[in-house]
């Protein structure tokens, strides 16, 4: 089975709770917008602890080193079977400094070459409305969950 753990970071702002959510990076994803974005999360192995890879992959897709408290919720399980294990933490980010390790792939298929791409091209703060359009709708039941705990 396949599992992933991530972070969900919230913020209280004047025009109400704003949610960071990260967009994929690479050739793949470049025009798709609605549906595609996501929590900042990656898969992890073996007896990794699922709070240490999502504080990893937290730092590997935006560059922010998360310290301090966190509050779990419950894992979603993907159709192929997959389970996000994830948590939740009140923190601000300035997303001009985002900073996402890179992937390489053969670009254009079959043509031989190989290009660098990052894992994350860009993140965004967004109301609860706005995430649940823009995030791949299996996560959604994270941001719910956060959202209700949160009101």
């Amino acid at each position: 089975m396949k599992k992933s753990a991530g972070i969900l970071l919230y913020k209280n702002t004047p025009e109400g709770l704003r949610f960071l959510i990260v967009h994929p990076g690479g050739p793949f994803w470049k025009h798709k917008d609605e549906g595609a974005w996501s929590i900042p999360k990656g898969e992890f192995e073996g007896d990794e602890n699922a709070f240490d890879a999502a504080i990893r992959e937290l730092e590997e897709e935006t560059g922010l080193r998360l310290q301090g408290d966190c509050t779990p919720l419950s894992p979603v399980k993907l159709k192929s079977g997959k389970v996000i294990y994830a948590w939740a933490a009140e923190r601000d980010f300035d997303t001009s400094t985002l900073r996402s390790n890179t992937f390489d792939m053969e670009w254009p298929p079959k043509s031989g070459k190989r290009q660098s791409f990052p894992e994350v091209d860009r993140a965004g703060w967004f109301s609860v409305e706005e995430v649940l359009v823009k995030i791949n709708p299996a996560q959604a039941g994270l941001l719910l969950e956060l959202h209700q705990k949160l009101i």
